[in-house]
């Protein structure tokens, strides 16, 4: 479950990154956001030692992108 997970946060995120490339820039916002959901799967899966609050703020950061990016289709 975790590798298809990996994969369908990466197309969303490949996806994102095109559309955004049509002048819709806050939807990078969406790619961070799936990127960072990619990162933090691949380091459960493949056991990085990665430290704790460096994946807080990673998550953090996801998420003030991804209200960027909803902000953006609420304002279209």
């Amino acid at each position: 479950m975790l590798i298809l997970s990996i994969v369908l946060e990466a197309a969303v995120a490949i996806i994102a990154v095109l559309a955004a490339r049509r002048r819709k820039p806050y939807l990078y916002g969406l790619a961070f956001t799936f990127g960072a959901y990619v990162v933090y799967d691949l380091a459960r899966l493949l056991h990085w030692d990665v430290q704790e609050g460096i994946l807080s703020v990673l998550f953090l950061l996801a998420t003030v992108s991804a209200l960027f990016a909803v902000w953006g289709l609420y304002r279209e």
